[in-house]
């Protein structure tokens, strides 16, 4: 009787852990899924001619895709870093791709190409360069832009102003910073011109609270013959820089001038949000997270946010028995950070000895 019941005892742990080595096959490789950058949408076109290569003109994708995906993920600066990549090295970096809408037009070859990046694999590639990446955060914003003309002392801010009619005509898909420029007011506009001689110090807070916006530019542009001086007021969560450019001989009338200032503004305005979500991945913190073992819906939901925290470099079970199983993370950040994210994803952390404990 002893042995029987010795042997039942041993059948429930071996069902148990045979149930738990089960449950972790299916749902612990859920984090391979979302370990990615998915770039879409890049249009691909070669002459359909004798010599025709398919594989050649994806090739070609696989490289627009890359560097959209660096203008995304890295600032204008560090972008520049990186002149090319040989298609091998560039191969290694992708997990898999689709090619759609495939159609051949006047003996043209056109399709539209989808590559997912393997983003453990790209940030180990800049990290070799020594270059950081950030988060690839959306953010609406709030733009003011105000034309000042200096030869006749006048500011415009709505019609004869080029920066407000043009600003969201080409929008790059790699952008994060989607833009809302403010709806036409008179008054509004009133209040600058008699503030004309204090523009850069005005108070702009009746302007930016019109609008359900954090976030804003304050962009006042002196056009002055051959000269334009620029003076931004940046402010992305709470924190306030401004910037100064000045580009001699040049003309906002001239198409090529005024594409070039305003597509320097934008890499400005991008490369200043990018800076607040950088990831240092020269930090590289590992950490122990226990979970209950017989918590399953918590493991699941554990898993998904180590999946989704672009901080967490890796992940992987360290050890596990009927009570508790261990995760061993690696962080590019700090404790408080890695507190901070767990706790905005509703999880009740304690830590002791190192040994971080959901509750």
């Amino acid at each position: 009787m002893q042995n029987i019941n010795k042997l039942l005892r041993l059948l429930k742990v071996y069902i148990f852990f045979i149930s738990f080595v089960l449950f972790l096959i299916i749902f612990s490789t859920s984090y391979l899924n979302a370990n990615n950058f998915r770039v879409s949408n890049i249009e691909i076109s070669s002459p359909f001619e004798l010599n025709f290569k398919k594989n050649l003109v994806i090739d070609t994708g696989f490289q627009t895709s890359f560097f959209n995906l660096l203008s995304m993920i890295t600032t204008s600066g560090d972008k520049n870093k990186i002149k090319k990549i040989s298609t091998k090295e560039l191969k290694a970096m992708i997990d898999s791709f689709i090619i759609s809408d495939e159609r051949f037009i006047n003996n043209e070859y056109f399709a539209k190409l989808e590559t997912t990046f393997n983003k453990k694999k790209v940030l180990n590639f800049l990290e070799k360069k020594n270059i950081f990446p950030s988060i690839p955060i959306k953010n609406k914003v709030l733009l003011l832009p105000i034309l000042v003309d200096v030869e006749t002392d006048s500011i415009n801010l709505y019609n004869d102003n080029i920066f407000y009619q043009k600003w969201n005509i080409e929008i790059k898909n790699y952008q994060l910073l989607e833009y809302l420029l403010p709806s036409e007011d008179l008054e509004d506009l009133n209040k600058l011109q008699k503030a004309s001689n204090s523009i850069e110090t005005y108070d702009f807070i009746d302007f930016i609270s019109k609008y359900d916006l954090k976030d804003y530019v304050i962009v006042i542009i002196y056009r002055n013959k051959n000269e334009v001086k620029i003076l931004s007021k940046i402010n992305f969560r709470n924190s306030l820089k401004v910037n100064n450019q000045t580009y001699l001989d040049v003309s906002l009338d001239a198409e090529n001038d005024f594409n070039k200032i305003l597509n320097n503004l934008k890499n400005i305005y991008e490369d200043e949000w990018k800076k607040n979500n950088e990831i240092n991945t020269s930090i590289k913190l590992p950490l122990t997270v226990s979970v209950k073992s017989k918590d399953y819906k918590n493991i699941i939901k554990l898993e998904d946010a180590f999946s989704n925290i672009d901080l967490i470099s890796n992940f992987f079970i360290l050890n596990f028995d009927n009570k508790n199983t261990l995760y061993r993370i690696i962080y590019n950040g700090s404790p408080k950070t890695f507190f901070n994210d767990m706790n905005n994803r509703n999880f009740d952390l304690s830590i002791e000895n190192n040994l971080w404990t959901i509750k």
